[in-house]
């Protein structure tokens, strides 16, 4: 039973790393915010929600450099690209201001910031998805 522990923590660990990050697809990323988000809205537990808004972070990181379908065959540098990567950038900020308050242990404040995900999520979606 410990090796199959360690095992699958190694495995976490190995996924969660930034060199397998950079390979995930959008929708990926996209999918890990939403399963973050919901756990950060669930739980009371402080790692828990440490962890989660870990995991939202990372996946905010990583989906900044991709392309939403909708944007596909757009050039890097044009400003709808631009809008995207702002939009993720603001909710970037927004996590880590979450992330903040969960480190100083305020579990409520953290998800009263968290809750305003939502609405960044649909000013977003409406422009990109």
């Amino acid at each position: 039973m410990k090796i199959k522990t360690v095992a699958m923590l190694s495995l976490t660990l190995l996924m969660s790393s930034p060199l397998v990050a950079q390979a995930r697809a959008l929708a990926d990323d996209m999918d890990a915010l939403a399963a973050n988000y919901s756990a950060v809205m669930k739980t009371d537990d402080l790692a828990t929600l440490q962890h989660a808004l870990g995991g939202m972070h990372d996946a905010a990181l990583d989906a900044r450099n991709g392309t939403p379908p909708k944007l596909k065959g757009q050039p890097a540098d044009s400003a709808q690209m631009k809008d995207f990567r702002q939009g993720i950038t603001h909710l970037l900020g927004q996590i880590e201001q979450a992330q903040a308050l969960a480190q100083k242990g305020d579990i409520k404040q953290a998800k009263v910031v968290a809750a305003d995900f939502k609405q960044t999520e649909k000013e977003n979606h409406a422009k990109f998805r």
